[in-house]
């Protein structure tokens, strides 16, 4: 038998679930809205997407989202809901990325006979393992190039404010940024190859700093230049950082696409930090989009090493248990054994200061993450090194089981984060 790819999915609609379940499945594989010549007994039987199972859910009286129809015709229509998972075989498309979003999540988004539908997670059989080699670098590579193989967190930042500054600003920041002992720094996803700091020579002013540093200290800082463009300037920007000696570059995923991405990937030989801007256009609503749990795993296939998973208590919309939902699945393996389980180091970020590394810690369990602090570093009241100071103590508290009151009596830098940020 044929190996087959697994989608799962939240659904609402007017209909019987089953029948609307039956649309999905014929409208992502051999079928359209009306029976065609060509589809033979033959050819369903062996291309057709099946449904696996569906489980009910409760109903609802009104639909989240306009357009759908069906029902009855005389009565106000109950939306029902329930889980339902498709398959289709491998040989319906070959282990490809760009066909396995057009099959998992094209044109199910707008069926008429759907109210509301939710990709929540996705299973691939091994010869995607064998066609896209994932992640390059990982945890432990990334651990690795950042000097960080303790047993902590890699404590990050991001350039700040996002735009206006020089290379030469930029590079004064860095310098002061490296003496405060931080691990690791990213370009903000705004800054990326604009005329009032150019890439080449921030590469280049960045670069000085860095190395420098390291030669004094034994220490190279982890920099993620935004290398996001056009693929043949994403792959000139990358050469310019591996020439200036840096070790890390950083995509915006939603700006570049899966091709350009594979083809960075396949390119590089510096680990690539994907950044999620956009993400909440295909995941707000509750009852459209994706959960992250389905879309990482399309990145990490494409060979990401570090992806944003948002943060705890952040300044966005996005509750805590599914930032941790997110972080998680970025540390659980994708591919059963021989296949590597392409895990990624999830980079927490949005709101970070001192105190979120306590609910960080108790409810992911793991300290392998980039914890990145923007505001939460370079906004501390003494100084970016009392803000780095800041984060190393509370999750040598958090790690240790310390409570955040009790472990500010005893640091003064963490004490002044709690005045400042708490």
């Amino acid at each position: 038998m044929s190996e087959r790819l697994f989608a799962s999915y939240w659904l609402e609609t007017p209909l019987d679930p089953a029948a609307a379940a039956a649309a999905m499945a014929g409208e992502q594989s051999t079928g359209t809205f009306v029976a065609v010549p060509g589809e033979t007994p033959e050819i369903h039987e062996r291309h057709a997407a099946r449904v696996e199972h569906i489980r009910p859910l409760a109903a609802v009286d009104a639909p989240p989202l306009p357009g759908a129809r069906g029902g009855s015709a005389t009565e106000r229509p109950r939306y029902n809901r329930a889980e339902v998972e498709l398959s289709w075989p491998i040989e319906n498309l070959g282990p490809s990325l760009t066909t396995l979003m057009a099959t998992i999540a094209g044109n199910l988004f707008e069926l008429s006979q759907l109210s509301g539908l939710r990709l929540r997670d996705i299973r691939l059989p091994p010869a995607f393992a064998a066609a896209y080699p994932g992640p390059q670098f990982g945890v432990a590579g990334t651990r690795r190039l950042a000097g960080v193989e303790e047993d902590r967190p890699l404590i990050g930042t991001i350039i700040k404010p996002s735009v206006g500054l020089s290379p030469a600003a930029t590079a004064a920041l860095v310098r002061e940024l490296c003496e405060a002992g931080i691990d690791f720094i990213k370009d903000d996803e705004l800054q990326a190859d604009g005329p009032h700091c150019p890439f080449d020579a921030r590469v280049e002013a960045v670069m000085a700093v860095i190395n420098e540093h390291a030669e004094r200290t034994g220490k190279k800082v982890m920099f993620a230049f935004n290398v996001t463009g056009e693929l043949d300037a994403m792959l000139r920007h990358h050469d310019t950082v591996l020439a200036h000696g840096g070790t890390c570059i950083m995509v915006s995923l939603l700006a570049c696409g899966p091709v350009g991405f594979v083809a960075l990937r396949r390119h590089a030989a510096l680990p690539i930090h994907a950044h999620r801007n956009g993400w909440g256009y295909l995941s707000r609503h509750p009852a459209l989009g994706f959960d992250y749990v389905a879309w990482q795993k399309l990145w990490r296939l494409a060979g990401a090493d570090h992806m944003h998973v948002n943060g705890m208590v952040n300044k966005f919309s996005e509750d805590d248990a599914s930032v941790i939902r997110s972080a998680k699945a970025c540390l659980s393996p994708m591919f059963a054994p021989p296949a590597r389980g392409y895990e990624v180091m999830p980079v927490f970020s949005s709101g970070q200061w001192a105190g979120t590394a306590f609910p960080t810690f108790a409810a992911l369990g793991s300290i392998d993450l980039i914890f990145a602090a923007g505001g939460g570093i370079v906004a501390h009241p003494d100084g970016p090194r009392a803000g780095v100071a800041s984060i190393r103590q509370a999750w040598a508290a958090a790690q240790a089981g310390e409570r955040l009151e009790d472990a500010a009596r005893t640091y003064p830098e963490l004490a002044r984060a709690v005045a400042a940020f708490g």
